[in-house]
């Protein structure tokens, strides 16, 4: 690092959050250890603001659901755990269902979704959702095509019956490129910690990669509406896409900015 650090950055180096950004990896690296120190704050200040709109949801039984989609290792469950974790889990839930059951099967598609769906005061953050459907399940053969089609007929009608219901729906997409995404499970490969995380799908996602992009496609022609909008995040750097996912929740949902918590 050539330029003469400021003051501020001398204390910020020099602060617990600091010493521990600069030596967690190797080799040291002064920029990206004040990098990490200032998403940290623009973190803390965020969240801090998520326990405002949640307050104000519990004290007027506002109802609010998070569909968080994307590819596989996006970062989706890094985002989520950034947006959950300073919140009163009392009155949040994370819902990541399984494949369905053989009676789900014979249900209505979007029925075991509506079965997680918010109490009064409660958020609901969904690690993938009923848009399965329109990407994950179509690409490896997990539905027919008839029932994509009646999935992609429907999907519009039950988002606007779930919104005139008076939940908030925010719908996010984290984006990464595919290089990033190679990286990515490369990383996970050879970590014994993360290595349960590669699924059968993730090994088949690269090669799927342009099969997966036509269907995101698709999905967003169709399901990118006026009332329901997508927000795509771009999701290569992880801190930004962490802060940009809150920014945008906070954005999206009237709550009251003056509320004292």
């Amino acid at each position: 690092m050539n330029k003469e650090l400021s003051e501020s950055e001398v204390r910020s180096l020099n602060s617990k959050k600091g010493l521990i950004a600069l030596l967690s990896k190797e080799p040291l690296n002064i920029e990206r250890a004040l990098r990490y120190i200032d998403y940290q704050k623009k973190l803390e200040k965020l969240q801090t603001e998520l326990i405002r709109m949640q307050t104000w949801a519990i004290n007027n039984d506002e109802r609010i659901i998070v569909v968080f989609q994307g590819r596989d290792a996006a970062g989706k469950g890094g985002a989520i755990r950034r947006v959950t974790e300073r919140i009163n889990p009392r009155h949040m839930r994370i819902v990541a269902l399984p494949k369905p059951s053989k009676d789900e099967r014979s249900q209505w598609y979007f029925q075991r979704y509506v079965e997680q769906f918010p109490k009064a005061g409660e958020m609901v953050f969904f690690d993938r959702s009923w848009y399965n459907r329109a990407v994950v399940e179509p690409v490896n053969g997990f539905c027919t095509p008839k029932e994509y089609e009646i999935f992609m007929n429907q999907v519009n009608d039950f988002e606007r019956m779930i919104l005139e219901s008076g939940i908030h729906l925010v719908k996010i997409y984290m984006s990464i490129s595919k290089k990033e995404q190679a990286k990515r499970f490369a990383d996970i490969k050879s970590d014994p910690l993360k290595q349960w995380k590669m699924t059968k799908l993730d090994e088949k996602a690269q090669a799927l990669w342009d099969q997966y992009t036509d269907y995101k496609k698709a999905m967003f022609e169709k399901t990118h509406t006026k009332i329901s909008p997508w927000k795509i995040i771009r999701a290569n750097r992880k801190t930004e896409a962490r802060v940009n996912v809150i920014n945008h929740i906070l954005k999206s949902i009237p709550y009251d900015k003056n509320l004292e918590i």
